[in-house]
């Protein structure tokens, strides 16, 4: 009798164990930074803490001017997290429009700013994105913006840097000699967060850049953008990003749409399961393109839909649904 309660007792000690266990690790799961800690590049990939790739999935919020401005709030953070699961979030402060960060620095500064702060309370990481196709011309600007936010995030493992969104038809040089003095600004403060550079050809040249990388600073990533189902971002843009992992270039998907480049197009759900699959072979971590409520292909709210969340599944487009339920199965673990 004396064995069998000592058999019980550890019996029960294993479960209990296993049940805190459990909890603790749904408790983690729910906080992606607790889960993952600082992110770091090593050996031509991102990985975090524990030296393991996060594969961080999650939504690109839409230029913060025009209609997708009004989702800038604490609100809809709080609502991608809990709803869609989100691990990842990009802030994309437009630069350029009317209303952008050259018009308006201040009132961007504290909108995007707001949303910032709303994700890493939520614990998630976050892209503080300068969303603009002609940075090398509003260098200026950039430094000035980036040596804020530094300041402001240094050392907050939720913070990765995405300095230039999508460079238009321009050589890799111009691309890399903005990156090298933006770079070097951000490193004045914060001496550890990720930085994400883009390439030429809206950031689909990343074979080129992986020929001739960055040199000289730690934790740099490169951005690679496709659409699933423009006809230009098949076989042939999956092969460039293959050559660059394939010379150990560390990269994130840092915008993805399920339609064509303007955003707008078909959407090929057989063509968005591939690319899918092919992000998820390879461990990459990825935002979708774009949360508004335009009428348009990639958008992923119907027009009207409620500015601080909580939407039923009747206010998303067929975008929005599919990648709501793509985040809750990839993210559930």
């Amino acid at each position: 009798m004396a064995a069998n309660k000592h058999c019980t007792i550890k019996i029960s000690g294993i479960v209990m164990l296993l049940f805190w266990s459990v909890t603790f690790c749904k408790a983690q799961s729910a906080n992606a930074v607790n889960l993952h800690g600082a992110l770091k590049v090593r050996d031509g990939k991102i990985l975090n803490s524990y030296n393991k790739p996060p594969q961080l999935r999650g939504i690109s919020l839409s230029w913060s001017t025009w209609g997708g401005r009004k989702y800038y709030n604490p609100e809809v953070v709080t609502w991608l997290k809990k709803d869609f699961k989100i691990s990842l979030l990009r802030v994309a402060m437009a630069v350029e429009p009317d209303s952008g960060y050259l018009k308006d620095p201040d009132g961007q500064e504290r909108l995007i700013t707001a949303v910032v702060d709303a994700a890493i309370k939520e614990g998630i990481y976050v892209l503080i994105d300068w969303h603009d196709h002609h940075a090398n011309v509003n260098i200026n600007e950039a430094k000035s913006f980036f040596k804020k936010m530094s300041a402001k995030y240094s050392g907050v493992p939720n913070i990765i840097y995405e300095i230039w969104n999508e460079p238009e038809r321009v050589e890799w040089k111009v691309v890399k000699d903005y990156a090298l003095e933006v770079i070097a600004e951000i490193r004045k403060n914060d001496k550890e967060n990720i930085i994400v550079i883009g390439s030429p050809n809206w950031d689909q040249d990343i074979d080129i850049a992986a020929k001739d990388p960055i040199k000289g600073f730690k934790n740099i990533a490169y951005s690679f953008h496709f659409y699933a189902s423009d006809p230009d971002h098949q076989d042939k843009l999956m092969n460039k990003a293959n050559l660059a992992l394939g010379l150990e270039l560390p990269i994130m998907v840092t915008e993805w749409g399920v339609g064509e480049a303007n955003g707008n197009g078909v959407f090929d759900v057989q063509k968005s399961d591939k690319w899918v699959n092919w992000m998820e072979q390879h461990k990459l971590s990825s935002a979708n393109w774009n949360l508004t409520d335009k009428k348009e292909t990639t958008a992923l709210l119907l027009p009207g839909a409620p500015i601080s969340g909580g939407w039923s599944q009747e206010m998303l487009t067929p975008a929005g649904i599919y990648i709501r339920s793509l985040l809750i199965n990839l993210n559930k673990n």
